[in-house]
């Protein structure tokens, strides 16, 4: 039960994501077509406006899909909206991690406005730079490297029905989701700020978009069939 919890957690971190590029992208006036709890059929859904709002049935995090016929109409929007849509996911993604922080310490040492609206950020900063310090160390040491399935299986036995640890755990999960998505790979939102800032500079680097962003998502995927078949070894051995 603790690993369907553990899912659950980085279904949440995942959708707060999105929920970060949506809100965004509201702030920005890009219009949006579907707001998706989960991913697959929906389950239920609402149009509000030009947005359509759903449940679908596999609950492991959502998407944001802005109201576009194809990528040309999606390149015609002015690059500062698109930057300012793209970052919100990782925004969104820092701040869950300070949430998570700040609820720990009011419940572990009462309210303080130190404690509690000071300190989640100063320890979210520290967090952050921890993980992209140590970032060399997962290409260098395979040890390091761990997929979704050894996240699972090593969440699983750390939550164990804790509420404080399910949110120490839910904080680390949304600072890495931050953090990974700001590295420089086309498919992420930090390849996407660099293509978007290329544009600035030539407008020839629309044009770059497709091809590196099905390049990212081949490493991607190469990247995570590695780390999925890593974890089952390291798990049945």
């Amino acid at each position: 039960m603790n690993y369907v919890f553990t899912l659950f957690l980085i279904g949440f971190a995942i959708l707060f994501h999105e929920f970060g590029h949506y809100l965004a992208a509201r702030i920005a006036n890009v219009p949006i077509q579907t707001f998706s709890v989960g991913f697959g059929p929906a389950v239920w859904k609402r149009q509000i406006g030009e947005t359509e709002y759903r449940i679908s049935w596999i609950p492991l995090g959502g998407y944001v899909l802005p109201a576009i016929e194809d990528e040309h109409q999606f390149f015609k929007i002015p690059v500062y909206k698109r930057i300012v849509m793209t970052i919100g996911g990782p925004l969104a993604s820092a701040l869950l991690t300070v949430i998570c922080i700040s609820i720990i310490n009011t419940c572990s040492s009462g309210f303080s406005f130190f404690g509690t609206l000071i300190q989640p950020f100063q320890k979210s900063w520290a967090i952050g730079y921890q993980m992209t310090a140590s970032l060399p160390q997962l290409f260098s040491a395979q040890s390091q490297i761990m997929g979704i399935v050894g996240i699972v299986a090593q969440g699983g036995n750390y939550v164990s029905g804790s509420i404080l640890k399910s949110l120490q755990f839910l904080a680390m999960m949304s600072m890495n989701l931050c953090i990974i998505n700001l590295l420089p790979i086309p498919a992420l939102d930090g390849g996407k700020l660099l293509m978007y800032l290329g544009e600035k500079v030539h407008p020839r680097f629309v044009k770059l978009h497709i091809p590196f962003s099905i390049a990212g998502w081949i490493v991607i995927i190469g990247i995570t069939i590695y780390t999925v078949i890593l974890d089952v070894v390291k798990l049945t051995v």
